[in-house]
């Protein structure tokens, strides 16, 4: 009977140690995994403006391949697509189908980006322009939202841009070469709520006369942060003044707003007055 409590508990013995032998090697497994997706997460979120301290590690998670496919040029994860985790050779890889019931919006639109720093060495003007990220659907437009900078984290002299996809945020391009924009002044604390009620009437597509609009433009300047629409045919007074008083009926906005003309803009300036006023 004792020589049989003996052979019980050192059987019992080695599954303990065998057990927590395996745990272990789990536990670091996870670890090395972690820090591998942790570091590509840190890098992208560093490259793309994105705060990993407004994110919490579940976020972190769910975002991640859309966080990745900015980096890498990709047009974001696909429904039943399957993302490979961990980028280590000596750490297994799990393959993990990700189900997605995407919501499409009626235009994709792009994410653009203007550093200021790399304003100053640009050639002509635009040239330090930088295209983001172009989505097409509300689980898209969220991941990205939610891991972008608040606008009152960025620096002076910074433009973020919304626009239709294959439009550019420039007097240049074709579609906005005849146009003009409205434009909204806020003091910092009412900035990110006015942005975002701003991108969600556009991709939600809340304008009556949504087809005249190229995108919206968030300015951070030291004189006061500011808010643009721009749109397509600034001769266009009717649809011009329709934008204009559905805006400030969105967002709430009580103050007087100019619609300037790109053309004006182009020649007078800081000069260039608004032609059409609400």
């Amino acid at each position: 009977k004792s020589l049989s409590i003996s052979v019980y508990n050192k059987g019992r013995t080695r599954r303990s140690e065998s057990e927590r032998e395996s745990n272990c090697f789990e536990r670091r497994a996870r670890e090395k995994m972690a820090a591998v997706e942790d570091s590509s997460v840190s890098a992208i979120m560093a490259e793309e403006n994105l705060d990993p301290n407004t994110t919490s590690p579940s976020r972190v998670e769910k975002h991640f391949p859309a966080i990745r496919a900015i980096c890498g040029g990709e047009e974001g994860p696909s429904k039943g697509k399957k993302i490979m985790r961990g980028g280590n050779d000596n750490v297994t890889k799990k393959s993990t189908t990700v189900i997605q019931h995407s919501h499409s919006f009626q235009n994709s639109w792009t994410f653009w980006f203007d550093n200021p720093s790399s304003k100053l060495n640009q050639a002509t003007w635009g040239s330090s322009l930088r295209s983001l990220y172009t989505f097409a659907t509300i689980e898209e437009f969220w991941s990205l939202y939610n891991n972008i900078h608040p606008p009152t984290k960025w620096v002076q002299g910074a433009d973020l841009y919304c626009f239709k996809r294959r439009i550019e945020p420039k007097w240049e391009d074709p579609i906005c070469a005849n146009g003009g924009k409205w434009t909204m002044m806020f003091p910092k604390a009412k900035l990110e709520p006015n942005w975002l009620n701003t991108l969600l009437a556009l991709v939600g597509e809340q304008f009556e006369k949504g087809d005249e609009i190229c995108g919206a433009v968030l300015n951070f300047r030291t004189r006061g942060d500011k808010i643009s629409l721009w749109t397509k045919n600034a001769a266009n007074e009717k649809a011009q003044l329709s934008i204009g008083k559905q805006w400030k009926e969105l967002i709430g906005y009580n103050e007087t707003i100019g619609f300037i003309f790109h053309e004006d803009a182009k020649t007078l300036d800081r000069n260039a007055k608004p032609r059409y006023t609400l």
